[in-house]
């Protein structure tokens, strides 16, 4: 050990009982702050990964076409100078839009999706349901429906045209199972019968009571639709470029497309304000106790001013009051990031296979976790700048 280490150590050992509990303060609070960023990312991409895991990253949907310009009268004081359009319910081509589309080479896979809302009934349960009439091989392609299956197996329904899958909280709702018959109204008044081959959990509480998935043949039967989808959903290798494509999809296909991004603007918005809000809080927490750091450094260097003085004489220069002073702050942050990855390699060890709701180890290695320690770090450097501003120590 350095004799600067060794004296610097000595100093901070002064005061034990309140260099602890402010110690203590940063600690817990860069571990809350670490916690709370982590929880809210992680639960903000498990939503984002079942979000387009269930209805793609981007969507096509309706047709449409400009209106007639002069025919329109806009009201008095309007500013809106985008293009009128007037909408067409449903795809009628979309065979040659995925022909097309697959050329981009952001696509990697599309599938046609034909949707209707029927009456479902099992026993004495009824329950309105969204009828998804997919290509079962298309569909595996480009969604996470492979994954999503909690019960019974995508086989059988792949050779099985008369066979369904159904959301869990439905299943639960129709107090249906594996096997079981279900009931489908057709718009006709004719009850069609189908076979559950498979009951899936997307995470997204909307997707699991409502949907119901059936060969992409059976539903135009069913639905009374013979040819077209209502929607085309892509899968695409980067989720993030969504946007820019679909407004260059309108353009070309003359189609309604919606990116991911936009059809979940408002719950992004809330997990954003909700990482603000917590990060503004122990912030706050960090803030309190680094102040309590500085008092100790403060107090210990005004109790230490003859030592400092003697050190100074004999050659110590400004280094040896940084040592003293840098030290606890970031003792602190490491100590905070040392329980926080072992608590997140226990979390990994207990459930090797679960979710990534917590995105604990990124944040740990990240940015995110340098960013408290370089808070620590500033705070511990006011207190050795302390030193330096207080004129008994420099007359010393």
């Amino acid at each position: 050990m350095t004799p600067p280490l060794y004296i610097a150590l000595r100093f901070l050992t002064h005061r034990k009982r309140a260099l602890l509990l402010s110690l203590s303060g940063v600690v817990f609070g860069v571990a809350i702050f670490i916690c709370t960023q982590a929880q809210t990312q992680g639960f903000a991409r498990y939503f984002i990964d079942s979000t387009i895991g269930s209805n793609g990253a981007l969507v096509i949907k309706s047709r449409f076409r400009p209106r007639y310009e002069p025919l329109m009268v806009s009201a008095k004081g309007s500013k809106d100078t985008m293009g009128r359009r007037l909408y067409f319910e449903g795809i009628t081509n979309p065979n040659e839009i995925m022909r097309v589309s697959r050329q981009f080479s952001n696509i990697v896979s599309c599938s046609p999706v034909l949707r209707g809302t029927v009456s479902a009934r099992v026993g004495f349960e009824n329950a309105t349901v969204d009828l998804y009439g997919i290509d079962p091989a298309l569909h595996a392609q480009t969604t996470d429906i492979l994954h999503q299956l909690i019960s019974g197996n995508f086989d059988d329904f792949r050779n099985n045209t008369s066979s369904i899958i159904i959301g869990s909280r439905l299943a639960e709702l129709l107090q249906a199972g594996i096997g079981d018959t279900v009931q489908l109204l057709a718009p006709n008044g004719e009850y069609w019968r189908f076979t559950v081959a498979g009951i899936a959990r997307a995470g997204i509480g909307s997707i699991d009571s409502t949907r119901m998935y059936s060969h992409a043949r059976v539903a135009q039967a069913l639905l009374q639709q013979p040819s077209g989808a209502t929607m085309i959903i892509y899968k695409l290798r980067d989720p993030n470029r969504a946007p820019s494509l679909a407004s260059r999809f309108e353009t070309l296909f003359q189609h309604n497309a919606s990116s991911w991004q936009e059809r979940e603007e408002s719950t992004l918005q809330l997990f954003l304000t909700l990482r603000m809000s917590v990060a503004i809080t122990v912030s706050l927490i960090i803030l309190l106790a680094g102040f309590g750091i500085f008092n100790v450094l403060t107090m210990s260097v005004l109790a230490k001013i003859k030592e400092i003085a003697i050190l100074r004489s004999m050659g110590y220069r400004y280094f040896l009051d940084f040592s003293v002073a840098g030290r606890p702050d970031r003792c602190g942050g490491i100590v905070a990031r040392l329980f926080i990855g072992c608590v997140d390699d226990l979390g990994r060890v207990a459930h090797p296979h679960s979710s990534p709701r917590f995105a604990l180890h990124e944040l740990f290695f990240g940015d995110m976790g340098l960013a408290p320690l370089r808070v620590c770090d500033a705070l511990g450097t006011c207190g050795g700048l302390h030193r330096e501003l207080c004129p008994r120590a420099t007359r010393r």
